[in-house]
Parts: C-alpha cells; structure tokens; sequence
C-alpha cells in the first residue's frame, strides 16, 4: 500500500473534493472500451456530485466548514494498520466492516463497495464493464462523505476519515471510515421501558428538524429504515446518507406533488418556484410516524402523558405537524415528564412504609417485572419516593422498594 501520497487530502471546500476525487487516481476518466451508455450514466453521477458540493460551498459561502474533514482525520495509513476486519453488514451497494485501527486501538466502521451486491451486478449485466460499474457505485461513498463534511449533528454518524488509493486491493479502493455503532434492532427496542422509547424518538425528532433547515437545505432520507440507523453511546445516529436528496421535488402543479405510502397519500402545493414545498420535511415525518412513532410512544407510557402522545400520532399520521411542530410537542411532554407534573394526583401511600437506610438485598429477594433496567429484577424509574411507593403498591408481589443513586437520561432515579 502506497503511503500518504496516495491520499487525495481531505480538502475543507467540498467542491475541491470532488474535484480532486474526480480528476485523480483511478478516478481519472475511464478509456474508450467503457460503453457509451455507462459513460453517460458515469458523467450523470459525476454531473450530480458536483452539484451537491457546489451547492454545499454557496450556502455555507460565509461559514467556516463544518469541521467532519478536520486534521487529525484518518487516511490510507491508518487503514493499512486495521486488525480484526469483520464484516457487520451488506446492501444492495456498500459493505460494512469493523475493524481496530492502530496505534490506539480505536474501532471504526469501514464503508466500500459491494462488488458483489445488486447495485454492479446489475450494472455489469446492463454494461458488461466491472471496472466502470464499481466506479459507478463508488460514487454514492464520496456522496455520503461530501454530505459529511457539511452536516454536523449529533444524530449523524460523523465521518473519521477515507482512504482513496490505487494500490489497494481490488475490493477496498475507495473506502470511507465511520464512528461505530450498533445496528437499531426494533424487538428488543420494544421490551424497553418507555423512557428510553421516548429518547429514541425524541433524538429521531430532533435530527428531522435539523435536516429540515440544514445548512444544505431541506433534506429528505429516500430509503428510509430502521436499518440505516445505529446507536453510538446510547444516542441514535442515521448512518447511511448515500441515497438522500436535498432538492424538493420539480412540479408544475399540485398534482405533480403528491405523495405516497403502502395506506395513505397526500398532495402538497406546487410553489412559485416550481417546487413541491414542504415534501421533503413532510416526508420524512410521516415515515418517522410509521416506522418508529406508532410503536415506541404509546405502549406503558404514563397515563396523564398519553392524550398528548395520541395527539403527536394523530398529527404526524395526517401530516398537520411539521418539523417544528412535531420538536415543541416532543419538548412538551420532556417537560411534563422532567418536572414530574405528569404524576397522578392521588393519595401517596408512602406512609405504610418504613424507611431504612443503607438498607443492602440479594437478586434472591427480588422479583421480575416488565419493561425493567435490569434482566435480574424490577428495576423501574421513579421521579421521586411517593411514585415508587404507588407502582410498589399496586404490584402484589412487591414488599420493599429500594432507591439506587443511579440516574436515567432525564435525570429519574432508577
């Protein structure tokens, strides 16, 4: 493997990205075997990145870069000390790997093309050219990296660095390195407690505002599944980006501009500017609502907050709620659940119980209970004694409750 010289550098101006992806290495526009057909279908992809980043350096023209593609990012020399490569998954496009880089151990995600996926085996039988057609493919990693550099949110996967080099083995040319999570795996999301089912969505929400008003405008997820999100550090990341859009749809009437799903549809406006306004926002509002918002709000949450989140479902299921719509009533309810204004009033039976501190059980004493913290036991959160003394209550085979110092996300005692 060649060294630091094989590294197209990780230019600041998105546009010089591209540009130098586009003109170097093997990069460098295809001979003349390559079918006329694919060339053209090269030169479009080409044509599109270098909208997408032209567009990228005129709205962020005054703002200084948003610092994904900084120093210190990762390149073909840190590849090259990857040990303990494993895949972790496979699409239609890209592989995933994780891999430990060194020195230091750090572990990544490796993004490349997937020789073997349906994206170039399709090409190949359409072309019947493998090179060209994992260049083709190759284009949607140095979108999703342009894309990277520009967007800065704690619910995007940040992007550690890429290497682009011509002596890499034929399935590792391009690669892109990511910050490693955990696939989202929606079963054992839903035997969780409610509390951490709001977060999730409540993180959801606010990445949907942000791409809402990013600083490369409206951005809408094409392919919109619980799969293209991980967890990093318990916080939920959309990690794949390759296939987004961030221009609304062309139109010339409101007929132009409808939408739709597997169980509903929907028309938008056609704007002055011949564009569908809102669809994007809206778009990936309704499948937040369909993938995500239908099973995780609702179920166990606490009585006196469910009127509200039917409200969230109803309003996001029919599309009245908007982005910033959508972020005030999710702030509502963390409000409500914070201050613990959303306890019942109701007489506190924390009189029938006796206190004693440094009071110490054994998992023996304990019983099972569902959604809980732990596997072992009941292990719930309560804003305060008087909440837990009321859920101790009205379980029969609970004798004593015990409050840990250990704190949930929104500062609840678990």
């Amino acid at each position: 493997m060649q060294g630091s010289a094989a590294l197209v550098p990780l230019l600041a101006a998105a546009a010089l990205v591209v540009l130098a992806l586009l003109t170097a290495g093997p990069w460098r526009p295809p001979d003349g075997r390559v079918p006329p057909s694919l060339m053209r279908e090269l030169a479009r992809r080409q044509l599109d990145l270098s909208r997408l980043a032209a567009s990228a350096r005129a709205r962020n023209a005054s703002a200084a870069p948003a610092g994904r593609a900084a120093a210190g990012a990762l390149g073909c020399a840190e590849l090259s000390g990857a040990v303990g490569a494993s895949l972790v998954g496979a699409g239609i496009t890209k592989l995933v790997r994780k891999a430990a880089l060194s020195p230091g151990g750090e572990e990544v995600a490796l993004k490349s093309v997937h020789w073997a996926g349906g994206d170039v085996s399709r090409c190949v039988q359409r072309h019947g050219h493998p090179e060209g057609c994992s260049r083709l493919a190759s284009y949607k990693l140095l979108k999703e990296a342009v894309l990277l550099e520009r967007l800065d949110h704690p619910g995007i996967v940040k992007l550690r660095g890429r290497c682009y080099a011509r002596s890499l083995d034929f399935e590792m040319r391009v690669v892109t390195m990511l910050e490693l999570g955990t696939p989202l795996e929606m079963i054992p999301l839903l035997q969780t407690p409610w509390e951490e089912r709001f977060k999730i969505c409540l993180e959801l929400v606010e990445l949907l505002y942000y791409l809402a008003h990013s600083p490369l405008g409206s951005i809408v997820l094409l392919d919109f599944q619980p799969r293209q999100f991980v967890m990093v550090k318990g916080v939920l990341k959309v990690t794949d980006l390759d296939d987004v859009s961030t221009e609304e749809l062309s139109c010339r009437a409101n007929r132009d501009c409808t939408l739709e799903f597997p169980t509903r549809s929907f028309i938008f406006p056609c704007g002055t500017h011949g564009k569908c306004e809102g669809m994007n926002e809206k778009r990936n509002l309704f499948n937040a609502y369909r993938y995500f918002f239908m099973y995780l709000l609702p179920h166990l949450a606490p009585v006196t907050l469910q009127p509200i989140l039917a409200n969230i479902l109803n309003a996001t299921g029919d599309l009245r709620y908007g982005a910033r719509e959508t972020r005030r009533a999710f702030q509502k309810v963390l409000h409500l659940y914070k201050s613990g204004l959303y306890l019942q009033k109701k007489p506190s039976p924390l009189k029938e119980y006796i206190a004693l501190k440094g009071f110490h059980h054994t998992d023996a004493e304990d019983y099972k209970c569902w959604p809980s913290y732990s596997r072992l036991g009941c292990m719930i959160s309560v804003h305060n004694t008087e909440e837990a003394a009321s859920i101790c209550s009205s379980h029969p085979q609970c004798q004593r409750f015990i409050i840990t110092p250990e704190r949930t996300w929104t500062g609840e005692s678990a």
